[in-house]
């Protein structure tokens, strides 16, 4: 099941960037007096009582802005509403109801989605007790007073964006067809593989840049087996205006891979491999999902015998932290090499499902440690217990050891590559837990 989607919005300079890095438990969002400081939307995973979910910041929103910039920050924040499950509402105590505030309320009412009102900088609840009653005019329901930077009330607030998730238990996912997310920036052919996998124009084609605004999901049959594509919305280019600020869309992207089992990130292969190719690459990475990289276009290029080689390269170079991500040079064009996804997609999502016994995983751990022996320090040398597998999707083990501190990241690496030699584990990650036991006396 994907982890929901809750969106902080509201009018610029009222603590959204300070909630979300309280709520993330990290600074991940720039904080500063300054309206529209926060200008790219940043997300991150939350934690709350057995509740996992998604948190998406967001510039502020200047319902009547006219400066380039905060428009497209206002376009920004309307993406993440439509993409939200739950909206966090955020207001400022000390500026009371603003006209702004009430534009935005107006905007999240159409919105149709469930929105909790915050209402932050309170940092002393009998001072400003009186005031919190003015909010009600909003007419968006109660209002929740929270102090963002003193990290007060945030667990009642809390409770009530788990309360507005409904009833979760009851949806079905369907574990048997693949959900194939395909990701990358705009104009790279994302709609044009899946129009030529299903065989119709279902899905917007066009020369300009973002056509595609929704994540759009299209199931498709194939041998008797179906497969859910999830078509999404391109990450555009740094605009070249003034401070380079403006992304757009990386919640789409964020939203659609939560959803899928396997990303397939389409690159342009006129165009190369991008920085903004790895970072979209690597929102699938760390959520552990399958990885293939399609090159597009490949009836485009001027071809010597090395020229795939060479490619290949580029792209295994930059994206030097997947290695284990499957490649397809492919045209959506002519349809070249295309049916090959359908049988990379059922490859991966094998060796994502693959399931290994631990006493089969404890032997290659007992040949790893006899070929390289695990490194000590100040005397005191890490010792390998023992390896189970605890999950899938992506394979998870746990490894217990004597000291966590003496494992080290290379180590842990290298036990990484033995399983992958073992068992491929192509196009997937895997996750190794270090767990730390005391020794047997």
């Amino acid at each position: 099941m994907s982890k929901k989607m809750v969106a902080i919005v509201g009018r610029p300079n009222v603590g959204k960037s300070t909630l979300f890095n309280t709520l993330a438990g990290e600074r991940l969002a720039i904080v500063k007096d300054t309206p529209g400081v926060t200008r790219d939307r940043i997300y991150a995973d939350v934690q709350w009582l057995d509740k996992s979910f998604t948190i998406i910041d967001t510039g502020g929103i200047e319902t009547e802005a006219e400066d380039i910039i905060m428009r497209s920050m206002r376009e920004q924040a309307e993406i993440a509403i439509e993409t939200a499950d739950v909206i966090i509402f955020v207001t400022d105590v000390k500026a009371g109801v603003t006209a702004s505030d009430i534009q935005v309320a107006d905007m999240l009412r159409k919105s149709k989605k469930p929105v909790v009102l915050c209402v932050n900088k309170v940092d002393n609840y009998e001072k400003y007790e009186p005031f919190i009653y003015e909010f009600y005019n909003l007419g968006i329901g109660d209002p929740y007073p929270v102090s963002a930077a003193s990290k007060l009330g945030l667990g009642d607030m809390l409770d009530k964006v788990l309360e507005d998730f409904g009833d979760t238990s009851s949806e079905e996912v369907d574990e048997d067809i693949p959900r194939v997310a395909v990701i990358g920036k705009p104009n790279t052919g994302k709609s044009s593989i899946i129009n030529r996998l299903i065989g119709s124009d279902r899905l917007i084609v066009s020369d300009i840049a973002g056509t595609t605004r929704d994540a759009i999901d299209t199931k498709i049959k194939r041998n008797g087996r179906e497969y859910i594509f999830i078509d999404t919305a391109g990450l555009r280019r740094k605009s070249k205006i003034k401070d380079e600020i403006e992304r757009f869309s990386i919640i789409r992207t964020v939203a659609a891979v939560e959803r899928c089992d396997i990303a397939v990130l389409v690159i342009d292969a006129e165009q190369g491999i991008s920085d903004q190719d790895t970072k979209i690459a690597g929102i699938a990475h760390e959520r552990g999902k399958g990885m293939i990289i399609v090159v597009n276009k490949w009836d485009l290029i001027e071809k010597d015998t090395n020229t795939m080689n060479k490619m290949q390269k580029e792209i295994r170079q930059k994206l030097a932290y997947m290695p284990y991500a499957e490649m397809l040079f492919v045209s959506a064009l002519t349809g070249q090499r295309l049916n090959k996804l359908y049988d990379t997609i059922d490859n991966v999502e094998q060796f994502a499902c693959l399931r290994i016994q631990t006493g089969v995983l404890n032997e290659i751990l007992t040949d790893a440690v006899a070929e390289n022996e695990p490194p000590n320090d100040k005397g005191k040398r890490l010792k390998l217990f023992y390896i189970t597998q605890v999950s899938v999707k992506p394979p998870t083990f746990v490894l217990f050891v004597n000291s966590k501190e003496l494992a080290h990241f290379s180590y842990i690496r290298y036990i990484e590559n033995k399983l992958r030699e073992a068992f491929l584990f192509r196009g997937t990650p895997i996750r190794i837990i270090i767990r730390e036991r005391k020794e047997k006396s």
